[in-house]
């Protein structure tokens, strides 16, 4: 049974989430401290999180960060907020989703169903991807790299194997960022530009420098010259 962790101070809200969750044969489990999401996210070890934006003492933007410091769980932010600036910044704190206050449940649960299929369903078939010597483990968002493994962010993960999974080919910035931000919502094109170099950063601290080049007007490569 797939555990859901709602993190929502509305309670009328958090109650109808997890009523619904119960019909569809999950478990739902609301925040009792909001001043310990992460401590509870930690100890429940939940397959998806719902997480609203603004919360009591912290808002959702601080737990998504400090959750991905050290999981890449599902996190699906609800808010009344649905100007721009909330989705980019939804974008750059590590979520997978994004829905808008009020919102039909059938809505939320094709939602979760949809983002659970792809992070443990398909992940149950082990698989690596090899470029340039590396490794990309697709079922912990790990790369590997002469004797080195390292923890990749969300999204430059995200990035790293829409980039690998068409290796040696120029991936337009269009599907890069339906591969960040997989609903019709809109984003800015200064968040994939961002999220970019912040991959190559991490990717340069490991050795693998130069790895992905621009292709000015048009997207990136990844290059495999192995």
């Amino acid at each position: 049974m797939y555990k859901i962790y709602i993190v929502e101070d509305d309670k009328g809200i958090a109650d109808g989430i997890t009523s619904c969750l119960g019909n569809w044969g999950m478990e739902g489990r609301v925040v009792s401290d909001f001043r310990k999401v992460l401590e509870e996210a930690e100890e429940y070890e939940p397959h998806l999180i719902i997480m609203d934006i603004t919360l009591p003492f912290m808002g959702g933007y601080h737990w998504c960060q400090e959750i991905r410091k050290t999981s890449s769980v599902p996190i699906i932010f609800i808010s009344s907020a649905t100007d721009n600036m909330n989705l980019v910044m939804a974008i750059n704190m590590g979520a997978d989703d994004f829905i808008a206050k009020p919102f039909d449940q059938s809505v939320l649960i094709a939602k979760i169903t949809a983002l659970l299929r792809r992070a443990y369903d398909f992940a149950r078939n082990d698989s690596t991807i090899e470029f340039a010597g590396a490794v990309l483990n697709t079922n912990n968002d790990k790369l590997s790299y002469n004797g080195t493994e390292i923890d990749l962010a969300r999204n430059e993960y995200k990035i790293l194997l829409t980039l690998a999974q068409n290796k040696n080919k120029v991936v337009s910035r269009e599907k890069l960022m339906e591969a960040l931000w997989e609903t019709d919502c809109y984003v800015d094109e200064n968040t994939l530009t961002v999220n970019v170099g912040r991959l190559r950063k991490t990717l340069e601290a490991i050795g693998l420098k130069d790895l992905i080049k621009t292709k000015f007007g048009v997207g990136y490569i990844l290059e495999d010259e192995c």
